[in-house]
């Protein structure tokens, strides 16, 4: 277990005790403090005093991401799970994902559906909606085709081998979500996913979270991370695109792209007062005139049920998703 621990001495304790109670017989828990203020260090030195199974490692330099390089570097199994210092595993989720590893062979990065912990002071919606809609996506088919739309595992209910998480880097430095990063990355090597319907894991949403609070999790950082991916793959060579949608979601990735080269072709829209007219010098046009061959079509309306929308008619008109269509909103 990959676990990073930073001033988390509040919840440290019930994150231990799940992972130290797991029903898994061998496990080995990382706990990497990034330089902890509170109490956390000292709360691992007294739990790694009673437990060998917790092995506390002190960060050589400050951060997220070089804490987990680091924890990777210091594992000796042949699976490595993640998980942070404020959530909760159920007692039988390290067997079972392991379980799965060992028996499926085809399957690379293994999640898990989780549970989310609200903070009742700040209700969170949106956090609500996306838990559901990830654990929604449980086979390879339906996680990659939803994979530039959103994050489509939460990192801390992975699990994958040890020498498959080495051969693609570990995670990169870079003022962006190292995650999402990491799964698209693990996509580009044709690596394949999964994850268990069992909810396994209660994660804690809170005001501290980094996702909340950390401009690398900003919606522009995620924008700039799918870009360069999509880059390296369907947008290779400079193909030109059509953006499905022409409000700030669509706006703004028509920006980014033709900031690096790319046509934008042209805006699809179903709002009357858009279509006919020009957007960033591009023809807004109407769905029935949207089947354009050749450029790469981005569904990029957020709007519930509107992803749905789009990839209906993209069918309508003959392209193929996921070869002529990605959804990124």
């Amino acid at each position: 277990m990959l676990l990073p621990v930073r001033n988390a001495e509040a919840t440290l304790g019930a994150c231990l005790d799940s992972l130290l109670g797991q029903t898994l017989g061998e496990i080995e828990v990382l706990a990497v403090d990034d330089g902890s203020a509170d109490g956390s260090g000292e709360q691992l030195t007294a739990v790694a005093g009673r437990d060998p199974r917790l092995r506390p490692v002190e960060a050589r330099r400050p951060g997220l991401v070089p804490a987990l390089n680091l924890g990777l570097a210091s594992a000796r199994a042949a699976l490595v799970a993640r998980m942070d210092a404020d959530d909760v595993a159920a007692p039988g989720r390290l067997l079972a994902q392991a379980e799965r590893l060992g028996s499926d062979p085809g399957v690379d990065v293994l999640g898990c559906a989780v549970e989310l912990v609200e903070d009742q002071a700040m209700p969170a919606p949106g956090m609500r909606a996306y838990v559901a809609w990830q654990n929604s996506l449980l086979d390879h088919e339906s996680i990659v085709r939803e994979i530039f739309v959103e994050s489509p595992l939460v990192h801390p209910s992975v699990m994958m081998r040890t020498e498959t998480l080495r051969s693609l880097g570990g995670y990169r430095e870079f003022p962006g979500p190292e995650d999402y990063e990491l799964w698209l990355r693990a996509h580009r090597r044709g690596l394949r996913f999964a994850k268990l319907g069992d909810v396994l894991l209660s994660w804690r949403d809170s005001p501290a979270r980094l996702t909340r609070k950390d401009p690398r999790y900003a919606p522009d950082r995620f924008r700039e991370v799918k870009i360069a991916a999509l880059e390296e793959g369907l947008l290779h060579g400079g193909r030109d695109v059509v953006v499905w949608g022409a409000g700030p979601i669509g706006k703004a990735w028509a920006r980014d792209l033709a900031r690096i080269g790319h046509h934008i072709a042209a805006f699809v829209e179903v709002d009357a007062r858009k279509i006919g007219a020009r957007i960033q010098g591009a023809p807004v046009l109407p769905v029935h005139e949207a089947g354009l061959r050749g450029p790469l079509h981005l569904g990029a309306v957020g709007q519930k049920g509107a992803r749905h929308r789009i990839r209906e008619a993209i069918a309508r008109l003959g392209l193929e998703d996921g070869r002529d269509f990605v959804a990124v909103a």
